[in-house]
């Protein structure tokens, strides 16, 4: 069987990219404002953020396609923010696959090969060691067949032979798994980060997905309005989140105004032990998964909050109960359905996400 070159197997050719104070406007929209990152070589980074974040402005400005209002982009401390895309020796996977219809699978992934003029025989070597390297199945069937004929799982795979056949030194991707179904994402994101362990290339993943990002990446980046809000390993942004949209966007979460004082949290007309050291107005930030429901009246021997069941769903793994808390309705996951009628939610202390209000 035919295989990539031992350089890009091993990842001897990964690089570092950086990106320094960039800055984007699209007329009165700051897409992104003053974003300053390391990405490191061999590592697979997301960057994760709502819709309209700056993430794809991000990764289209590394990729070439956005050129910075200001700021530079770094691959291996070079310098390469007035390159165009062709010059970076990066590749890119769409969200859309962005396949040919007209060109069969072969063609699709020898197409970047074709056009640095490589022989004829190490063309084919290399389409067909990269199909085999996504796992495409049968390579030889399927590189004669046009992507038309190809599920949907089967052509993000194409997409992805087609980035690495050239041997990128960085591989970005676009949102590449958001078209696909559930099942066929879970399994396609276990296969980038196979391939991104094996090849070795530095890897740089936009999402929206919050668990995607935190399931693949060594490093997760936090985005909101064009700004960097956190950046850290999966646990350390779940576990530690920098503020209170970090932890509000990471998780089913309910979020809740309230007053801290020494010892004590004032929330939803209750109040419950602190030992946080923020005072005055804050948010609170309540994880649907580390909370747990008790009897009515438990709260006077344990932090939690009084309230009443409203609802209880069931999503297949386990209950997800709304429970009204005052004005509030607080989500608590569990394992078991739970009637309709007063509870305690109880809130473990490092459950507790506290976080000032700025300017209050």
């Amino acid at each position: 069987m035919a295989r990539l070159s031992p350089a890009t197997a091993r990842g001897a050719d990964a690089v570092d990219v950086r990106v320094e104070d960039v800055r984007k406007r699209y007329g009165p929209v700051e897409a992104l404002r003053g974003v300053s990152l390391a990405f490191a070589a061999g590592r697979l980074t997301a960057i994760l953020g709502p819709s309209g974040c700056g993430k794809t402005t991000l990764l289209r400005a590394i990729a070439g396609f956005v050129r910075p209002d200001t700021g530079t982009v770094r691959f291996a401390g070079e310098d390469v923010t007035a390159r165009p895309p062709q010059e970076r020796a990066s590749a890119m996977v769409f969200q859309s696959y962005a396949l040919w219809p007209h060109m069969t699978v072969f063609d699709n992934v020898a197409y970047g090969l074709r056009l640095r003029r490589r022989p004829r025989g190490e063309i084919r070597e290399r389409v067909l060691a990269s199909l085999a390297l996504v796992e495409i199945g049968d390579v030889e069937s399927v590189a004669r067949r046009k992507p038309g004929a190809l599920s949907g799982g089967q052509q993000q795979r194409v997409a992805l032979a087609r980035a690495l056949v050239v041997e990128p030194r960085v591989l970005l991707l676009d949102e590449p798994l958001s078209n696909l179904d559930a099942k066929v994402r879970q399994r396609l994101r276990a296969e980038i980060r196979r391939l991104q362990r094996l090849v070795g290339i530095t890897t740089i993943y936009v999402t929206h997905d919050q668990e995607e990002a935190l399931a693949i990446a060594d490093q997760v980046v936090l985005l909101n309005a064009g700004a960097v809000v956190q950046a850290g390993t999966p646990e350390e942004v779940y576990r530690r989140p920098a503020d209170a949209f970090a932890a509000d966007f990471l998780g089913v979460t309910t979020r809740l105004p309230g007053h801290a004082t020494a010892g004590r949290l004032e929330v939803a007309g209750q109040s419950v032990p602190y030992r946080g050291a923020g005072r005055g107005a804050v948010e609170i930030v309540l994880r649907a998964a580390d909370l747990r429901l008790g009897p009515a009246g438990l709260t006077a021997n344990a932090p939690g909050l009084a309230g009443r069941v409203e609802e209880s769903l069931f999503l297949g793994t386990h209950y997800r109960h709304y429970v009204r808390v005052g004005p509030a309705l607080v989500m608590v996951d569990g394992a078991e359905p739970v009637p309709t009628g007063p509870v305690s939610v109880i809130i473990p202390p490092d459950a507790l996400r506290v976080f000032e209000v700025a300017g209050a």
